[in-house]
C-alpha cells in the first residue's frame, strides 16, 4: 500500500472540516476523490501534503507516518503536488519554473533527462520555455503546474482541481496526459469536480460529502451508481 489514510478528522478552530476520512491508494493505480465544490476535497489532500495538520487519525506512505511531517519532508518522501490554483512562480520563465520543481537531491542529477521527458508530453512548453509563466494561457499554465511536479522525480502526485477554469477540450488533453503519466509508473490520486472525465480514467474512487466519505468502489461502477447520476452527472 503506497498510501493509507485512517479515521482522519481535520478542524480549522471550531469548524470540523473532514470525519473519520479513510482511503487507500495502492502502487500503479489512479484513484479519485470525487465531490462537489466545499466537500472537502482540498482540505483532504492539503492535509496529505502537509500543509494541514490533522486533528485525529493517521496518514501513512508506506511505513512512514506523515502526521507531523512538513510538507518538505513528504516532498522528500516521495510525494509531489499539483496544487488547485497552479501556484506558478508568473515572472519566471517556463523553463524556471520547471527547474524549481527539480529541488529535490534525488531528482536534481535526471533534471535534463526529466526536462526532456516533460517536453516529450508537454510540447508547447518546449516552445514556450524562455516565455514568463505569467503569460501563459490557463492550459498551458495548467501543464507546466503537472510539469513542475514531475520534475522531483517522485512516484506519487497528488493533484488537486485540475479542470477549474479550462474549457472541455483542454480538460481532455489534461487527462489524457494523466492516464500516459500513470502508464509511466506514477501513482495519482485525483481531487477533482469534474465527476465524469475523472471517473473515466480512475481505477477507483471515494464519495466525499460533507467532509466524510459516503461511498467507495471501482470508478466504472460508481458512473453506474443512481446517487452519483443524480448528484453529480445531472441525471435524476
Amino acid at each position: 500500500m503506497m498510501l493509507r489514510v485512517e479515521h482522519v478528522d481535520v478542524r480549522y478552530g471550531d469548524l470540523q472540516v473532514l470525519w473519520d476520512v479513510d482511503l487507500e491508494v495502492r502502487q500503479g493505480e489512479i484513484v479519485a476523490l470525487v465531490g462537489s465544490n466545499g466537500a472537502g476535497k482540498s482540505t483532504l489532500i492539503r492535509t496529505i501534503a502537509g500543509l494541514v495538520k490533522p486533528s485525529g487519525g493517521t496518514i501513512h506512505y508506506g511505513d512512514a507516518l506523515l502526521n507531523d511531517k512538513p510538507p518538505h519532508t513528504i516532498a522528500a518522501s516521495g510525494i509531489s503536488m499539483v496544487p488547485e490554483g497552479r501556484r506558478l512562480f508568473p515572472k519566471m520563465t517556463v523553463l524556471q519554473n520547471l527547474e524549481m520543481g527539480a529541488f529535490l537531491r534525488k531528482a536534481r542529477p535526471q533534471k535534463e533527462t526529466t526536462l526532456d521527458w516533460v517536453y516529450e508530453i508537454f510540447p508547447i512548453l518546449r516552445k514556450r520555455s524562455h516565455q514568463p509563466a505569467g503569460l501563459l494561457s490557463g492550459g498551458e499554465q495548467q501543464m507546466l503546474a503537472i510539469g513542475r511536479a514531475l520534475m522531483g522525480r517522485n512516484d506519487f502526485l497528488l493533484l488537486d482541481e485540475l479542470s477549474l477554469g479550462l474549457s472541455p477540450l483542454l480538460v481532455k488533453q489534461i487527462f489524457d496526459v494523466l492516464v500516459t503519466i500513470n502508464k509511466a509508473g506514477i501513482t495519482l490520486f485525483i481531487v477533482e469536480q469534474n465527476v465524469p472525465m475523472t471517473l473515466k480514467i480512475a481505477n477507483r474512487a471515494y464519495i466525499l460529502e460533507t467532509g466524510r466519505i459516503v461511498g467507495e468502489g471501482v470508478a466504472r461502477e460508481l458512473m453506474e451508481s443512481e446517487h452519483v447520476k443524480a448528484a453529480y452527472l445531472g441525471m435524476a
